[in-house]
């Protein structure tokens, strides 16, 4: 069973060929690019993902957006640091699990296990907070949705909830990324919102609710 890892550092890549199974086999990649060639390319059980904190936001969108080009692919992602915004903007495009990177021998094993009847593993603790921070954003979102953005901005907004960087989201609408900058500060604005690990969040939410 190969499994595919991306942005590990040398202790964590280290940690997982030492607690890994001995029937199964880690590939590493370095660069974005390749993790999704790797990918297109060839069969993985799993893809194990390292959230560094450096550029801790930018590594979720682009876990965002590799989730939504591979819906099928068994993603278990190991932020290096603890952020309930971030796990329910995961586990809401798909992500199967959520594990701290020197996770044990063993409780790796039970994590697999679990993704594999068809489950998500983030920890009894964890899905019970995962719960209460969802009713949360739920009830935020009845009293800060979307309806005072106009129509290009909401349109940056659902792009933005698909995972789409600047870049991508200026070719989608024939505009500039400056522009669209100038969109995102308006609707974190209107939104009330930081950043887009937040308004992407709730664009999400705010769909479902239609």
């Amino acid at each position: 069973m190969k499994i595919l890892c991306w942005n590990t550092d040398e202790a964590v890549w280290k940690h997982w060929n030492h607690v890994i199974d001995t029937n199964e086999s880690l590939e590493r990649v370095e660069k974005f690019d390749d993790l999704q060639h790797s990918l297109q390319t060839a069969s993985f059980k799993y893809c194990f993902i390292y959230l560094s904190d450096d550029s801790f936001s930018k590594q979720v969108e682009d876990v965002v957006s590799l989730c939504l080009g591979f819906p099928n692919q068994r993603i278990i992602v190991f932020p290096n640091q603890s952020s309930q915004q971030a796990a329910l903007r995961l586990f809401s495009v798909g992500v199967s699990g959520q594990c701290a990177p020197y996770i044990g021998r063993e409780q790796l094993s039970l994590v697999l296990s679990v993704v594999d009847s068809g489950e998500i593993w983030g920890g009894k603790a964890f899905i019970q907070q995962l719960i209460l921070q969802s009713a949360a954003t739920a009830i935020n979102v009845q009293h800060n949705d979307l309806e005072d953005l106009s129509e290009r901005e909401l349109s940056v907004a659902q792009f933005i909830a698909k995972g789409l960087s600047n870049r991508q989201i200026a070719l989608e609408m024939s505009i500039t990324e400056r522009t669209v900058k100038a969109h995102l500060t308006s609707i974190f604005k209107k939104t009330n919102t930081k950043d887009r690990l937040s308004l992407g969040l709730l664009a999400q939410n705010n769909d479902q609710m239609l």
